[in-house]
């Protein structure tokens, strides 16, 4: 949940970490602080509060130092403040750290007991410590770092600096994400790909177990063990403009426009029109082994989860296949029945979700056959499992999930149409057709984002509410638990998504005329149920809010407001039905004046348990 950035190199450092800092601020925060080498001491500035307190602290400050290393963090252990933010500090050696450290009280005792005294209350400040008591016996800088990790139970991505040497930084990992970016004369740490882009496009990513050792002038990566590696980098072709607001007033509202855009870069290559295939690069699964399998799981967290609800919708038409979704942070608590006749598709935008990557090594010691879909080129996921299935969204910065979460969708229903063709379910004139309609969507969803300005007037009037309920049926039933989630996640109104069927069930006792509840209405084989479902709503003088086909002449008598959204496929009406609820929870958010990109509370890459 937070951020590294390491610098090695001639330009001032002190500003360069800043920067970069700043371009991870999308993965949540609510402490900042910079270690860099001056007078060939390490000065440490921090704070709590958003990077432009740091920026007023470094304003004061001069580095004449080649080497720095900054830290965005979010509170695992201990509250946030001053003490507890990063980097720790500790005599000779500063650390960054990203994880959790699970024997951190056991080794805090035992540091004790050596007359250590701590300043802060995190789990990571037991690393500068334990660096420290290894360079005290006489050890070099990396072999302390080396024998330190070798006592550590749990996840980190660190990088650390010791005074007898100013111009070197060492990094590692385990089960947290790292990356190395190679310049000329200048050397980068980072956890995630943006905080350095504008710097250089070669970066090497770090495997579990691994350790770095970089100054300007060069990198050296060796196991914990000593033996060394040697990786090619790989050039990152994300354009940092790409990074950029591009004139939005809020990166999740840029996100949101740039979804038809996203939808065509996931399909690009991939489908043929004329004969109705599907090529999936990344994948290599025959018809063999399709015919084969007995079930499929879907497995993800949050947004994520909720596309791979849908996902069984499709599968299960298409495919005619079992389908089964899983919670990631339940999935290897349960003991799943899971062989060599199973597929995992694991869901993941970062492809760095704790729960998410548990989950696959579980399927995966059980004899399944994994496959992840992810939006994050090189990362744990993607290089984990058997295949991989980009999304091809670009960098998303917002916190609450849009773009990635339609070219989810996308890449889901591809998976869903190659199962149908490999297993002899979907024959070649239904497979063009289903096609023809895939290319479609960018269409449609730019004709739905033009209902904006509606959207908007109507999210006006309910920006003072304080609980909503969702309703779907059948394949949009999980967006409406999506609608309900985004408007959860950026507004902090209460708000339950729920089967509209579900409704007599219990959420018809909260219904009244202060209640808004919003329907999802697509013209389909459901739509006279969830007409009943709208009724039961209005007999208790709910406000209702539906989304429904264009031309329906219908539910304008029965809602109070009605958004319509252009005629679609059923089994695609996910891809459309789901914008309005995105710009809905927007302008809901921005009215009630909440942080939309950075909600509280929440980040963009959830890197723990």
């Amino acid at each position: 949940m937070c951020g590294i950035i390491g610098y090695a190199g001639e330009r001032a450092p002190g500003d360069l970490l800043l920067d970069g800092l700043k371009k991870l601020e999308y993965r949540g925060y609510d402490s900042a602080g910079v270690a860099v080498f001056n007078r060939d001491k390490i000065k440490v500035c921090r704070c709590e509060g958003k990077i432009a307190c740091l920026e007023k602290i470094l304003d004061n400050e001069t580095f004449d130092g080649e080497a720095g290393i900054g830290h965005t963090r979010w509170a695992t252990h201990g509250r946030p403040s001053e003490a507890n933010a990063h980097p720790h500090l500790f005599q000779s050696i500063a650390v960054v750290h990203n994880g959790i450290i699970e024997n951190y009280i056991e080794l805090r005792d035992m540091l004790k007991d050596e007359h250590n005294t701590f300043s802060s209350e995190t789990d990571s400040e037991v690393l500068s410590h334990l660096f420290v008591r290894f360079i005290k016996k006489g050890l070099s800088f990396e072999e302390a770092v080396c024998r330190g990790l070798e006592m550590v139970r749990g996840s980190y991505a660190i990088a650390v600096l010791y005074e007898k040497e100013p111009a070197k930084i060492i990094a590692a990992r385990k089960e947290s994400p790292l990356i190395i970016g190679l310049g000329e004369g200048e050397n980068f740490v980072a956890s995630d790909v943006p905080a350095i882009l504008g710097y250089t496009r070669n970066m090497i990513f770090l495997n579990d177990g691994e350790i770095a050792v970089l100054d300007k002038n060069r990198v050296e990566i060796k196991t914990l063990a000593g033996s060394p590696v040697q990786r090619p980098p790989i050039h990152i072709t994300w354009d940092p403009i790409m990074a950029e607001k591009s004139g939005y007033k809020h990166f999740m509202l840029k996100e949101i426009f740039e979804q038809p855009r996203a939808i065509i870069d996931t399909l690009r290559g991939r489908i043929s029109e004329e004969t109705g295939s599907v090529f999936l690069d990344g994948i290599d699964l025959s018809t063999e082994y399709m015919k084969k399998i007995e079930r499929i799981y879907f497995i993800a967290c949050g947004t994520s989860y909720y596309a791979g609800l849908v996902g069984k919708f499709m599968l299960e038409h298409l495919g005619r296949i079992p389908v089964e979704v899983d919670l990631a942070s339940e999935f290897r608590y349960r003991d799943p029945l899971v062989n060599e006749k199973t597929l995992l598709v694991l869901i993941s935008q970062s492809g760095e979700t704790a729960d998410t990557l548990a989950a696959m090594r579980e399927g995966r010691d059980k004899g399944a056959r994994t496959v992840c879909i992810c939006n994050v080129v090189e990362s744990t996921l993607a290089r984990d499992c058997d295949h991989v299935l980009y999304t091809h969204a670009g960098p998303e910065i917002g916190v609450a999930s849009t773009k990635a979460f339609t070219s989810q969708l996308a890449s889901i229903f591809l998976i869903a149409l190659s199962v149908g063709r490999k297993r002899g379910v979907i024959q070649d004139d239904r497979a063009k057709y289903l096609i023809q309609k895939l290319v479609e969507l960018p269409r449609l969803m730019e004709q739905a984002l033009q209902l904006e300005p509606a959207i908007r007037e109507i999210a006006e009037q309910y920006a003072d509410a304080r609980d909503f309920l969702f309703l779907g049926r059948g394949i949009n039933y999980p967006i409406a638990l999506e609608g309900a989630l985004k408007l959860k996640e950026i507004s902090y109104i209460h708000a339950e998504g729920y089967p509209a069927g579900e409704m007599k069930h219990g959420p018809i006792a909260l219904i009244d005329e202060e209640m808004p509840v919003l329907t999802l209405v697509p013209n389909d084989s459901v739509y006279e149920k969830i007409l009943s479902n709208i009724e039961e709503v209005k007999a208790r003088k709910g406000k209702v809010i539906a989304i429904a086909t264009k031309g329906d002449i219908g539910i304008e008598k029965r809602a109070d407001h009605t958004i319509f959204i252009p005629e679609v496929d059923s089994i695609l009406s996910p891809f459309v039905m789901v914008i309005p609820l995105q710009l809905f929870a927007y302008h809901v958010a921005v009215f009630k004046g909440t942080d939309v990109d950075q909600p509280r509370n929440l980040a963009k890459s959830v890197t723990v348990e």
